[in-house]
């Protein structure tokens, strides 16, 4: 059985690696310099890197999600801000 029935694209693929470098380069990071004690951001919530990643990559899917079904513009205007949201949950949350 092939993966034809999954339709992928370059830009798919490069959504799925992208994943990967990012857990393995957090993985990289935490055996390097381990995260310590969590911390507490704007939301109240004690979080690790690794939980401020997760929140980062679900808050991605839903917006390119959101912006598929919402905008008609180019989907790499979602990326962006996605990158932007990523690094204030990093700074911030």
């Amino acid at each position: 059985m092939g993966l034809e029935w999954m339709a992928w694209t370059w830009q798919t693929a490069t959504f799925f690696i992208m994943i990967a470098v990012f857990l393995i380069g957090m993985s990289i990071w935490e055996m390097a310099r381990p995260g310590g004690d969590p911390r507490t951001g704007v939301l109240g919530l004690d979080t690790t890197r690794g939980d401020r990643l997760f929140i980062s990559l679900l808050t991605s899917a839903y917006i390119h999600l959101a912006w598929l079904g919402l905008a008609t513009g180019p989907l790499w205007i979602a990326t962006i801000l996605s990158v932007i949201v990523a690094v204030a949950i990093f700074r911030w949350v």
